[in-house]
């Protein structure tokens, strides 16, 4: 199924052409004034200057050519030279209907597949999820069904942090406090513990703790230690192994339980130690091959560019005491990911303040030749999610507030909302409110275009009313009630009920809505870009609400007519549905 931008385009190029002009004139927009027309073309504005004539005897001309089609209801040149039109009821209902039929309500896939790896989420073992782990996750995870949606083989990949100094910090802190273990006994040479010495509660205490400490003045002994312990992690200590696998055992079980609360899910749990096999021959690689060299006691790799304002820092490959960096691991994560899935293309979504190194990495995979070039790198940097003050959000008291206290902190907020206007059983009141209160949080971050800032507000996120996940769902539940009424009184839906024109201004606007779905999902995939599906279903919403309140759906004598208005609102909850889905989050059935 053609957009529709697409078939009046191909219409109007060929106005164009039989008035004797180039059809590539006849580009089509969606209208900037709908008080107007509903559609736009502005090629006589360029063809003016290549047939030297005035833009509005062109646009005349092309009129004249197109004013009986049947899929016009209005078409007239404006001056100095628009062309605007309005499309016919028939037409906006057909398509309607046409879209009832298709899986993905009209959008084509497209002539190529290809295979995206998508890295999201990123956390750090042995660290709670905290605020600054919910963009990635709810960012990464709406892309990847978007990509999915549009046809392409795509692979999650959460990515653990598992390799660095946090590792360190968190086994030199275990020795001062239990030096009796055996995983610090040179001479040990029996079975490790298969029970971890410590619970997840432990770890989040500790790591803090340890990170806030090697930080002191005077600990520098401390982080040394901690610095040590990580190179001998790296190169197969197996005290520091046995504990490191603990680690990861620990928190991988809690954090797949936080990531299934917030409807996230990964094809892939790696961690940066799965490419420990491919680091040495890489390296040896960058060496060999002239582009790896010792500065001061590390091995960089350069990676300024000639044009560039400024020279960049050289990427650091190796530090001066053998242990790898962050660096390290993402390039030799690029050279597993080709081996094992030969990607088109792989997206990184992570913090914006991390582009520099995402520049470094991806200038010395194309400098150095060590993944395939026509490999797509991309790197989409999201905001900071900041509280009311503008400043990166806090608890009270200034700490890092946990994801898990600010999910629980909105449910609780639609909670006491739903119970303020409804009469809910406690148990029925807190499911619905888990599922509303992931809504106003996805919601109210994906509304917001990933690279900016924003301002988190529970209150306003939590809204039913307004541009809130919270208003979505209830536009939603509201159809459902309106087609289960109509079905308990013996009405049948499906999509065979024929969809008539529409007859007034609002009918219209529901139909128009519809009517770009497949463009938006087209603009959304390619920017990779939510917030542009959060635009649209807000305003489907809105134009199905005013066409509600409007219109006396279940009440109209006319019975052809009244399942034409069933069959629409059953098409707007389908495109509602899908479109939350790819959003992560699911509507309940009453609110």
């Amino acid at each position: 199924m053609n957009r529709t931008v697409d078939v009046l385009k191909e219409k109007t190029a060929a106005g164009f052409e039989r008035a004797g002009y180039d059809g590539k004139y006849g580009f089509i927009s969606v209208s900037n004034r709908p008080d107007l027309c509903q559609y736009q073309c502005n090629g006589a504005m360029a063809a003016a200057k290549e047939y030297k004539k005035a833009p509005i005897a062109i646009a005349g001309e092309v009129v004249e050519q197109l004013k009986s089609d049947p899929v016009f209801e209005k078409i007239e040149a404006v001056n100095p030279g628009f062309i605007n039109i309005t499309v016919s009821g028939s037409f906006l209902a057909e398509r309607a209907a046409q879209m009832r039929t298709e899986e993905r309500f009209g959008v084509e896939l497209p002539e190529r597949q290809q295979t995206i790896v998508i890295d999201y989420g990123g956390p750090n073992v042995a660290k709670p999820l905290h605020v600054g782990h919910l963009r990635p996750a709810i960012i990464g995870e709406s892309i990847k069904r978007i990509c999915r949606f549009m046809g392409d083989i795509v692979i999650g990949d959460a990515h653990l942090g598992d390799w660095g100094l946090p590792i360190g910090l968190i086994i030199t802190e275990l020795k001062r406090r239990q030096p009796e273990l055996p995983y610090f006994d040179e001479n040990f040479s029996g079975e490790y513990p298969k029970e971890p010495p410590f619970d997840i509660g432990d770890l989040e205490e500790i790591y803090p703790y340890a990170s806030a400490y090697s930080k002191e003045a005077g600990h520098e002994d401390y982080l040394k230690e901690a610095e040590e312990a990580t190179a001998r992690l790296q190169k197969g200590d197996p005290g520091c192994r046995a504990l490191w696998q603990h680690i990861l055992n620990v928190s991988v079980e809690d954090l797949k339980k936080n990531y299934e609360k917030l409807n996230v899910d990964f094809d892939l749990w790696k961690k940066e130690s799965d490419v420990e096999a491919y680091i040495p021959d890489m390296v040896q690689k960058l060496k060999d091959d002239g582009y790896a060299y010792i500065s001061e006691g590390a091995l960089v790799v350069d990676v300024t560019e000639e044009g560039d304002k400024k020279e960049l820092p050289p990427c650091i490959i190796v530090k001066s005491n053998g242990a790898t960096l962050y660096a390290t691991t993402d390039l030799a994560t690029i050279v597993e990911r080709e081996k094992l899935f030969h990607p088109d293309r792989i997206v990184y979504v992570v913090d914006k303040r991390q582009s520099m190194h995402f520049t470094q990495v991806f200038r010395v995979v194309k400098k150095t030749g060590i993944a395939s070039p026509d490999i797509k790198l991309d790197f989409i940097g999201f905001g900071t999610m900041n509280g009311k003050d503008g400043k990166p959000f806090k608890t009270r008291d200034g700490g890092v507030l946990r994801l898990q206290a600010l999910r629980e902190a909105i449910n609780e907020e639609v909670y006491n909302k739903m119970r303020e206007n409804r009469d809910y059983s406690e148990e029925e009141a807190r499911a619905i409110s888990e599922k509303v209160g992931l809504a106003a949080l996805k919601y109210g971050d994906l509304s917001n275009q990933a690279s900016k800032d924003y301002i988190f507000d529970i209150e306003r996120f939590a809204s039913f009313e307004g541009n809130t996940g919270p208003y979505i769902l209830y536009t939603i539940v509201r159809i459902k009630s309106l087609l289960n009424k109509y079905r308990e009184n013996g009405g049948d839906i499906d999509e065979k009920t024929p969809l008539l024109p529409p007859e007034g201004g609002s009918e219209t606007e529901v139909y128009l809505t519809l009517n770009r779905f497949a463009d938006m999902m087209e603009t959304a995939y390619a920017e990779m870009a939510p917030h542009k599906i959060c635009q649209y279903i807000y305003e489907l919403s809105e134009a199905f609400n005013h066409f509600y309140h409007e219109t006396k759906i279940l009440s109209e004598e006319r019975e052809e007519k009244r399942n034409s208005y069933l069959g629409l609102i059953a098409l707007v909850q389908q495109v509602l549905e899908q479109c939350i889905d790819l959003l992560g989050f699911e509507a309940p059935d009453k609110m």
